[in-house]
This record gives structure tokens, sequence and C-alpha cells, in this order.
């Protein structure tokens, strides 16, 4: 996949290039990232991406020239999706971090920064998408957690395809308790079902696990989880 990454902060990408199976995941191949500066769109000779907003009011926003003009300058796949970085896009779910890594070939992530940027900026995105209900400086960080959501999906950046299948929000529900040696810890024990050896009663066990642990930790998760069997 190649991920393509519109921002005024390109080095914020650069740990992601090594960092655990992500890092090995772009050494080997299986996905390509590419940062691209505004700045070095800007026409005049201040090198200038962003202005006072129209109307007045505090802070600067972002200009579209720049922004436009580097978008336009990334080579075009043809299963391409662009997104926006903005705390008022759609949440961001499991989902969709599936959704563009098996659907599409590339991702275009634009960044803003300042107080804002240019409303027509928005015209370039397929999807907004936000990370949270809180404001940042920028949207290096969301777009630094989508492209490490996105990359662990692709075939080949982890070792089994079932770690994928079982993880919390994968199917609503958040993922069962795991544990390993020791079998007692501080009077702490491994539940007694896991050191069976009955993987039914072990598969039975975890799937009543996150179903508790949703209905505690996350009662809307769980909600939808039980809408979603009534379907069915």
């Amino acid at each position: 996949m190649r991920l393509d990454v519109v921002s005024l902060a390109p080095e914020a990408f650069a740990p992601l290039l090594t960092l655990g199976v992500i890092g090995r995941a772009f050494a080997a191949g299986i996905a390509a990232l590419h940062t691209h500066n505004p700045r070095d769109f800007a026409t005049d000779k201040y090198k200038k991406v962003d202005d006072d907003p129209y109307g007045g009011g505090a802070g600067m926003v972002l200009k579209p020239e720049p922004v436009f003009a580097a978008v336009e300058a990334i080579p075009v796949l043809p299963r391409r999706r662009v997104l926006l970085m903005s705390p008022q896009g759609k949440p961001l779910e499991q989902a969709d971090l599936r959704r563009w890594a098996t659907s599409f070939d590339q991702l275009v992530l634009i960044c803003g920064h300042y107080e804002g940027f240019d409303e027509r900026i928005r015209s370039l995105a397929d999807e907004e998408v936000s990370i949270g209900d809180f404001v940042l400086t920028g949207g290096e960080l969301p777009a630094a957690v989508i492209i490490n959501g996105v990359v662990r999906l692709l075939p080949g950046t982890v070792g089994t395809e079932a770690c994928l299948e079982e993880e919390s929000h994968s199917a609503l529900l958040l993922e069962h308790p795991h544990y390993t040696r020791p079998a007692s810890f501080r009077e702490m024990e491994v539940p007694a079902v896991l050191r069976s050896g009955d993987h039914g009663a072990i598969a039975r066990w975890r799937a009543e696990q996150q179903q508790q642990r949703t209905r505690e930790r996350r009662p809307d998760l769980y909600a939808r989880w039980q809408e979603q069997q009534q379907q069915q």
C-alpha cells in the first residue's frame, strides 16, 4: 500500500519507519510512506502557507493553494482514498481501518494546522476523520494513528490473521483477558479453565468474558453488538 501524507511537519512520521512490526512492514515493502510539505509548494518568497481569517478572529488559517498543489502533485493509483484529519470528521472505528486496508491501494492523509484550514480544502477529501472529541495542534498524530492501524492489518505485517480477528473492536466486543506463565503471581491466579486443555470450554469462557467486559466498560458498544445479534 502507498501512504501519502500532506503535512507541515513531515518529520513527525519518521518514527513510524522504525516502529516494531510497522517499521518492518515498511522495510519489507508491504507499505510505502511518502510525505509532502505544502510549504514546498508555496509560490511567494516567504513560503507562506497560512493567513489571517476573513471576517477576523484569532489564529491563522491554512491557505488552500499550497495544499491543493501538494495533493495534486501526488501520483494517483487506481484505488485511492483521500482522508482529511479533522475534529469535525467521523469518529475513527476499527471497521474503517479494515475497509481502507482491504479496499484501497493508496491512502492520502491531509493534516491541518494552525487555527484551522480554509474550508475549500475539504473538497479534496473523500472522507473526514476524527480520533476523538478533542482538538490537537495539527493532524499529524491522528494521521500516524491511522497509518499504524492500517499497516498492521496488511497481509504479512503480523504473524497470523487469527490474532487480528480476535482483538478488541474487530466484532464490536472488547477482547477477552490474556494470561501467561506463571500460573500464580502475588496471589493472583490464572483461571483454571485456561489450564484445563478443554478448548471448547476455553472458547466459551473467552466469549463470555468479551461480552461481560464490553457490557461493563463500553455499554454503547454492547448495545450495538446486541442489535447486530438480533438482526442475524
